[in-house]
């Protein structure tokens, strides 16, 4: 006779609270996977970086170019832009040279803490991070690394 139309305040409150727990489970995994896929990003493209700072070496008399924007404009022209560091948005990534003849580079992204850098150091031939240990980096000192 009298059917029940619609729902009661009640299922209402329940439907939208097991709604946010499930949001609140997915965002931060979420959150997670967007940083692996940053940091994959990364070091594809610091991995391309490096090949083309070594194809840069054999076509410009065994030197190390000064910096990456070197790389868009040396003949034969090796890369056509410098890509943007994913952990620091609006930047490219950071390279240094060091060593005897500045024979040593270094190529690092910021990392996912966003801070991170890398020096060659030149006492040692070795590379020296800074801001903690977030940065990634390439380099023909020795082993890369990544957070």
């Amino acid at each position: 006779m009298f059917g029940r139309r619609g729902f009661t305040l009640i299922e209402l409150l329940i439907v939208i609270a097991v709604i946010s727990i499930l949001i609140g489970i997915a965002l931060p995994r979420f959150r997670g996977m967007q940083e692996e896929g940053m940091i994959a990003q990364s070091k594809g493209e610091l991995r391309t970086l490096q090949t083309a700072v070594e194809s840069y070496y054999i076509h410009n008399s065994n030197a190390y170019p000064n910096n990456l924007a070197a790389l868009t404009s040396a003949a034969p022209q090796i890369i056509a832009a410098v890509p943007d560091d994913p952990f620091d948005p609006g930047s490219s990534y950071g390279y240094d040279r060091g060593g005897t003849n500045n024979q040593y580079y270094v190529i690092y992204s910021a990392g996912p803490d966003g801070d991170g850098s890398a020096s060659v150091d030149d006492d040692d031939n070795s590379v020296s991070e800074t801001n903690g240990s977030s940065c990634i980096y390439v380099s023909n000192i020795g082993s890369d690394t990544t957070p």
